[in-house]
């Protein structure tokens, strides 16, 4: 039976971007490890060989009077075939699910738990990626087509400089959807 291997990160609504970077990078020491700022996305890692991300942080977060903080919870499966499972038994529970993404480094499933937390079940693919995507994926396909499809994204996300997604400039997002047709 599958479980959860562990917590992978959490992802943070935030009012104010770069004084929360700021914070988490220069007050705390954390690594930049992907960032969109045109989107709103910063990833930071307290141990960037280990591990992709702990903190999520992301534009959105409502007025003081919202307690609404938590945008996710990320929680680890040790297989593909732990994830599909997972997939499959919420669909028949009728958990509402969200979103099942290829993020080239990892797929997620993301749904929301019996009180409305957003939460996301993900599976580590091996595949380093530094630029913050979310493809739709289908976890039914056999397990050699999910990863031809995440070496696909991979293979295009590859033609995105470091550093380019970090951009205020609109074409920098848009530059990216491209790629991803």
């Amino acid at each position: 039976m599958p479980h959860v291997r562990g917590l992978g990160h959490i992802g943070i609504y935030v009012r104010d971007l770069e004084r929360m970077v700021a914070f988490y990078r220069d007050f705390l020491g954390m690594q930049v490890t992907k960032q969109n700022w045109q989107a709103g996305i910063v990833f930071l890692s307290a141990d960037p060989e280990a591990v992709d991300h702990e903190i999520a942080l992301m534009c959105g977060r409502p007025d003081s009077r919202d307690p609404h903080l938590i945008n996710q919870i990320s929680l680890r499966v040790a297989t593909l075939e732990d994830l599909r499972t997972f997939y499959r038994r919420l669909v028949a529970e009728g958990y509402r699910v969200d979103q099942v993404v290829n993020h080239a480094s990892a797929l997620g499933c993301y749904f929301f738990d019996p009180e409305g937390n957003r939460t996301e079940l993900f599976w580590v693919t091996g595949r380093p990626c530094w630029v913050p995507t979310a493809v739709p994926i289908d976890l039914e396909q056999p397990d050699e087509a999910i990863m031809a499809e995440v070496d696909r994204v991979l293979e295009r996300l590859r033609r995105v400089p470091i550093g380019g997604m970090s951009e205020t400039d609109p074409a920098s997002s848009r530059a990216l959807e491209t790629l991803l047709r």
